[in-house]
């Protein structure tokens, strides 16, 4: 069930992404640089870019937390880092303690 949503999420990202780049802006956006899709979207391009930005958003955050709830409520990483930092440990490694000095290099004594 995670998996499914991690992929359904990821699509999302790239055609929300997408759609974002289409939308004409200052700079004219991808629309202008393709005169068909101007012709194949009708008059209303922009406004129905809009929408479907809004529309991809919702399903973005859907995901989002979905994935968020079903992660929590597993209490393991969805990366598989948990449990390599259990797995993982350091030796116990002495380092002596050298005696202080000040800045002539004189050992300190108390």
């Amino acid at each position: 069930m995670i998996g499914f949503i991690a992929f359904l999420h990821s699509a999302l990202c790239i055609c929300l992404i997408v759609v974002i780049l289409m939308q004409s802006g200052r700079g004219g956006g991808l629309t202008e640089a393709f005169a068909s899709a101007e012709s194949m979207f009708g008059a209303k391009t922009n406004e129905m870019m809009v929408r479907l930005t809004a529309i991809l958003a919702v399903f973005f955050l859907v995901t989002s937390l979905s994935l968020t709830y079903l992660n929590a409520k597993k209490e393991q990483s969805l990366m598989g880092a948990a449990d390599v930092a259990e797995t993982l440990t350091l030796p116990d490694i002495e380092i002596p303690m050298e005696p202080a000095t000040d800045a002539t290099g004189v050992v300190e004594t108390e």
